[in-house]
């Protein structure tokens, strides 16, 4: 849905808005690929990168639980040593201190669970099951942010194009109007004022033309990069027919549409996920003020060989089973002073705690405050699209009344171009306010989690 996190950039998303749907296009090119907005936004969801990241940060997080619930299956290990000692040492069957070289192997099982850690452990477990949520919602957040960014982007390249056809038709115009006045100018009815101004009006329109053309490509390019395309791509944007459009519901309660949005916007349940992480991460840090039990047991034996004894040594089997050995053992660790690193711990989770709880106060406060702005811009574009729409009315009524006395030679073709200026213009206005009406729909449709459509 955006980069686009706050409602702050909606205007310039509104003026982008102004003549994206005033006539279809077809781009001079051969057998180019048509995106349409869903394919836009598929293509994005499917190729970005920060989409990837933020779902390999979700593999992480779920590790980390299978981790967390893997560490209270008592452990298991298993040794074994080998060596060879020269000099004094001591025979492992006589227990006697011999000064000869001497070959000493022995083996060990060990097992070990913790029986009881002040339940750090069991709510470790919960607060990651509460971080892989969040790393779940954080997903989600990216692609919502992101389909805004596409539209945003797509809107931006159809009101580009809208701007190139009409630099292209000034430009047609100030042609014209050069080639008039440099006719009139031939038989003495204008000045060189005259026909300078009107190449001035030409050199003016071929630079609007030059800067609408960069601008295309530029918007092209910012697309494709969203949908991770290669920069050199070719492509055409597909515009949605102006008549397919039905007025949209434009009366909205902000309280009620907040109430909705609350329990569904990403940002808001990524929030309340990140504050209940750290209130169980509280928890997690008061089990080091408890005590340690913990339970162990292992086996053990060894073999030893006395080289160049004189004496009988016992075989390998009879010395592994003589020394066999069994031990099983509680460990109580209880804390009493650490530097308070633990009650430094428990603070620092507390305050950590807190500053969730800011953080989600915080994105509750925004998504409110844009809430009410979306819904007031809302009522102000329906007033202005009814307003245009009048506006559009008179000036196409004066046009026809000018249209039939220039046909008759009453009106001269200043006051006809000026006329019909006039009207092209309120046209373009009640479009735009149309289309403006329209977006500022589809944004409370944004906040409600409802698909984007045109």
């Amino acid at each position: 849905m955006r980069k686009f996190t706050s409602f702050n950039a909606l205007p310039k998303l509104s003026l982008v808005l102004s003549l994206a749907f005033i006539t279809g296009f077809v781009q001079n090119s051969n057998a180019q690929e048509v995106i349409t907005i869903q394919d836009a936004i598929d293509k994005t969801l499917n190729n970005n990168l920060t989409i990837k990241q933020s779902q390999f940060s979700e593999s992480l997080s779920d590790e980390t639980l299978k981790q967390s619930k893997l560490a209270l299956i008592p452990t298991l290990n298993g040794s074994a040593s080998s060596g060879i000692s020269f000099g004094r040492s001591m025979d492992q069957n006589t227990f006697e201190v011999i000064n000869q070289k001497l070959l000493s192997t022995s083996g060990s099982l060990s097992s070990g669970v913790t029986v009881f850690e002040g339940w750090s452990r069991i709510n470790q477990i919960r607060q990651n099951k509460l971080l892989l949520d969040a790393g779940k919602a954080n997903t989600d957040k990216v692609k919502n942010d992101l389909i805004l960014q596409v539209v945003t982007s797509y809107l931006q390249i159809l009101y580009n194009i809208d701007l190139l056809k009409a630099a292209n038709v000034q430009l047609a115009v100030a042609k014209q109007q050069l080639n008039r006045e440099q006719q009139l100018l031939d038989v003495g009815n204008k000045t060189l004022a005259d026909l300078s101004q009107a190449k001035s009006q030409l050199a003016t329109a071929e630079l609007n033309v030059t800067n609408a053309d960069n601008a295309l490509t530029i918007s092209y390019l910012t697309l494709a990069q969203i949908m991770e395309l290669p920069s050199s791509t070719k492509y055409e944007v597909q515009a949605p027919l102006l008549e397919s459009f039905n007025a949209p519901q434009t009366r909205y309660n902000p309280d009620e549409v907040y109430a909705d949005a609350v329990g569904l916007f990403p940002d808001i349940k990524l929030a309340g996920l990140r504050t209940e992480a750290a209130k169980k991460g509280i928890d997690v840090a008061k089990g080091s003020l408890y005590p340690r039990l913990s339970f162990s047991a292992g086996l053990g034996t060894s073999y030893s060989y006395i080289f160049s004894s004189s004496s009988p040594q016992t075989s390998f089997a009879d010395q592994i089973n003589e020394r066999f050995s069994q031990n099983i053992g509680l460990n109580l660790t209880i804390p009493i002073f650490n530097g308070l690193q633990a009650r430094i711990g428990v603070r620092r989770a507390k305050i950590n705690y807190l500053q969730s709880q800011t953080d989600e106060k915080l994105a509750k406060n925004n998504l409110n405050k844009v809430i009410y702005q979306a819904v007031a811009d809302l009522k102000a574009a329906e007033g202005r699209y009814r307003s245009t729409t009048n506006t559009f009315q008179a000036q196409k009524d004066a046009f026809n009344v000018i249209e039939q006395r220039y046909a008759v030679g009453l009106v001269n073709s200043l006051d006809y171009s000026t006329s019909q200026s006039n009207m092209n213009k309120a046209e373009v206005d009640m479009i735009q306010a149309k289309y403006d009406l329209l977006f500022r729909a589809k944004v409370i449709d944004y906040y409600l989690g409802k698909q984007i459509i045109f």
